[in-house]
């Protein structure tokens, strides 16, 4: 659809096509966006390495996805909610996780659903599309708090096949939360291609059926996400209601750690997509472009991702062993008979008593 045509601001060849676009694009933004793009990559090459060597339970990997969520994070106010999936890591560090935090979660702790003092970062959403009916109710909390917070929801093509996600654009469409549901469409819901999973041309279609704006996006342009978003959020401030961002992207790796993406998609074409519009590569050629490339400049970041890597790894892992009680114990403020009979059966399995 004409009105639906994808936005793109910085083509695969790191030049800037919009005027308006490039009069605010900073030395000091391009760098920072790099740079939280790059610690994105690194950790999460390194969560996969460490689930590889059973330091860290089942991962779910986002490379190739760094833009749109460092894009839109990054255009957040510091008392904005941020509301994950199970995927939106980058996303989370952007806005202040701590990286020992996300390890902790994906290591199986509770202590990794807690976000930072000051932060608004709900625990990663696994139920599909949950999250997006939170979010709208957040962002009417501050509405009706007189607060010029907003809210900014993340999910997958997949997810807009849920009541949820329409339920949750209804809302907030009818009481105009300051809300941004942002889509990344990587074009598969797990093994299902997006043309098996909707008959409409696009996603961000779907906001016609509920009257706010749908904006589509070249997902890998950092900035096309970034501005975009910003503007969304502006607009949502502003009392104008919610966005639909559709953010069209390409994740190179598996759904998770314990899928095997060989099965049902083309590896060749995974690959024709990194050679021509990795995110981090277009920002890249950007910055040489413009002399903003300094060889010292990105060894010396790298190696400082390195060691922050490292850092919450070692402080990861100096946590004691997760309890797996709290499976049973925080479910309810009085565990019901079933959630016990549950905890009964599991210690009985190993041969002991429930504690």
């Amino acid at each position: 659809m004409k009105e639906f045509q994808t936005k793109q601001y910085l083509d695969e060849n790191g030049r800037l096509l919009d005027e308006e676009i490039s009069q605010l694009v900073t030395d000091e933004l391009a760098r920072n966006l790099y740079e939280k793009m790059l610690l994105a990559r690194t950790f999460d090459r390194k969560a996969i390495s460490l689930q590889r060597q059973g330091r860290l339970g089942t991962y779910a990997p986002f490379e190739g996805q760094e833009a749109a969520q460092v894009g839109s994070a990054f255009a957040l106010q510091d008392q904005d909610w941020l509301f994950p999936t199970y995927r939106d890591h980058a996303a989370s560090m952007t806005f202040g996780h701590s990286l020992t935090t996300i390890f902790l979660y994906w290591n199986g702790r509770v202590e990794g659903c807690v976000p930072p003092d000051g932060k608004r970062i709900f625990p990663p959403a696994v139920p599909i599309a949950t999250q997006i009916l939170h979010a709208t109710g957040a962002a009417l909390a501050e509405k009706w708090k007189g607060t010029n917070n907003a809210s900014i929801v993340y999910f997958g093509d997949g997810a807009t096949s849920e009541g949820d996600f329409h339920e949750g654009l209804n809302f907030a469409s009818v009481f105009k939360a300051p809300a941004v549901f942002f889509n990344q469409n990587n074009q598969y819901a797990i093994s299902v291609p997006i043309h098996k999973q909707m008959n409409s041309e696009t996603i961000a279609q779907k906001a016609v059926a509920y009257g706010i704006p749908g904006i589509r996006i070249d997902g890998n342009d950092i900035f096309a996400v970034y501005f975009e978003t910003k503007r969304a959020l502006e607009r949502a401030r502003d009392g104008e209601g919610p966005t639909l961002i559709e953010a069209v992207t390409w994740r190179y790796g598996a759904h998770t750690t314990a899928d095997d993406p060989t099965k049902y998609r083309n590896q060749e074409e995974s690959k024709a997509k990194r050679d021509i519009s990795d995110p981090l590569l277009r920002l890249e050629r950007y910055l040489k472009n413009e002399g903003l490339w300094d060889v010292e400049w990105i060894e010396q970041l790298a190696l400082n991702i390195s060691e922050k890597i490292e850092s919450a790894i070692k402080d990861m892992e100096a946590f004691p062993k997760s309890n797996v009680d709290d499976l049973f114990d925080h479910v309810f403020a009085e565990p019901t008979w079933t959630i016990q009979k549950q905890k009964d059966d599991y210690y009985e399995y190993l041969g002991g008593e429930s504690r």
